[in-house]
């Protein structure tokens, strides 16, 4: 196989011209399904193919990926209402972030998205309460660890994770997008103020307060890994609401340049735009898959894992943390 096969722009090109897979062989298709499971964007995938012609066995793995996009999306519902039922009583806005967040809505970017934990936004000030009923609806501590427990407690941008003792599904409480510890400092409140309200009562960010939440998860918190769907998310906010004032905003919580790298590698991976400068190197983390869906670029992915680190926290503190994370094992 040459480069072009078992590089995951291959993916790319089949999510954003799904007519570019007219024709494949059977070679092509292995790659394709392979890369779009690894990426945990096959019901994506799904969705985009469904109606085109392709051979018997393909439809059947992408017909069985839109029922368990289907099963998500309706499970994903379920959980931030009995989120919203167990938060009934505290008094604050809860705003349900990513996945949920776009299929409560109704938008594209929800259109068969693979959907984890579910995520939550509430003011800072009513952590307390929040955890207070959580804990009395049936959460439970994942991390029992008191280390752990302080080091989410004081500086990351969440509680620590819990996970339901009857559903075991998992809910992450954020008061701000970006930890603590990070060069950049978002305005949690005004992200939160420009909130939409939801007809069960729970909310979204805005449409732009979306796109600097997929930009900052992208490119400001983490290493890059399952980055392909996250830049896809952005390419359906994008296109369903555009960028009307989006760069301001973004300057406001300190954003702008990860705003604007989304948009240049949304012309780039899903487009006809050509990678220039440092934008290459981020191209290279996110289409790092070969034909069967394996991480590949091992250089590229340690540096993105060391710049991940990097950009949480100072380096004193990031010596003194992962010191401690050694000695505990």
């Amino acid at each position: 196989m040459g480069e072009a096969v078992t590089d995951a722009r291959v993916l790319a090109r089949a999510l954003a011209d799904p007519a570019s897979v007219v024709g494949l062989d059977p070679d092509g298709w292995t790659t394709l399904l392979a890369m779009a499971r690894a990426e945990q964007l096959i019901g994506t995938l799904a969705i985009r193919l469904d109606g085109l012609a392709m051979p018997a066995a393909v439809k059947a793995i992408l017909a069985d990926a839109r029922a368990a996009a289907e099963h998500g999306r309706r499970s994903a519902l379920w959980e931030a209402e009995m989120a919203r039922r167990a938060l009934a009583a505290v008094d604050c806005p809860v705003i349900v972030l990513k996945g949920t967040a776009f299929v409560a809505a109704g938008l594209a970017a929800g259109q068969g998205r693979s959907i984890g934990d579910l995520d939550i936004l509430v003011p800072r000030a009513s952590l307390d309460a929040v955890e207070s009923a959580l804990l009395a609806a049936g959460w439970e501590w994942v991390k029992p660890d008191p280390y752990d427990d302080a080091y989410y407690r004081r500086w990351m941008h969440e509680l620590p994770p819990l996970i339901h003792r009857e559903r075991d599904r998992m809910i992450d409480v954020h008061h701000t997008i970006l930890p603590l510890t990070a060069r950049i400092t978002p305005d949690a409140d005004a992200l939160i103020a420009g909130s939409v309200l939801l007809e069960n009562g729970l909310r979204t960010l805005s449409p732009n307060g979306m796109l600097i939440h997929a930009a900052a998860h992208l490119f400001a918190d983490g290493d890059l890994a399952g980055g392909l769907r996250n830049l896809w998310d952005i390419r359906c906010l994008l296109d369903e609401f555009g960028t009307d004032g989006l760069l301001e905003e973004a300057r406001r919580h300190g954003l702008n340049r990860e705003i604007a790298r989304s948009l240049r590698l949304v012309a780039t991976l899903f487009g006809d735009d050509v990678a220039r400068g440092v934008d290459c190197f981020y191209a290279r983390r996110l289409t790092a898959r070969d034909g069967w869906g394996r991480p590949t670029r091992p250089a590229t992915r340690l540096a993105f894992y060391i710049r991940s680190h990097w950009l949480r926290m100072p380096p004193t503190m990031l010596a003194r943390h992962l010191w401690t994370k050694f000695r505990k094992g």
